[in-house]
């Protein structure tokens, strides 16, 4: 589930998965074995693409199909 949505928001978004490494701060061969799930992607990385594509860590790991991020709390 985890790689389909990540190569169909990336793909949404009209971005390259070289264009996706950068932001991450990965190369390309990293990238694209994360959207393969042939290697785990870091927690601080699923942070960083539910903020990217304003969405929550749950709906990239295939948990909700609720694409909406979660209300913060703002350390409230």
């Amino acid at each position: 589930m985890l790689k389909l949505r990540l190569r169909n928001l990336r793909e949404d978004n009209d971005l390259s998965q070289a264009e996706m490494a950068k932001i991450l701060g990965v190369s390309q061969q990293t990238y694209s074995r994360y959207e393969s799930h042939t290697t785990e992607i870091p927690l601080q990385s699923l942070i960083l693409l539910a903020d990217y594509y304003d969405t929550s860590v749950d709906y990239l790991l295939g948990i909700t199909n609720k694409k909406e991020p979660y209300p913060r709390n703002n350390g409230k």
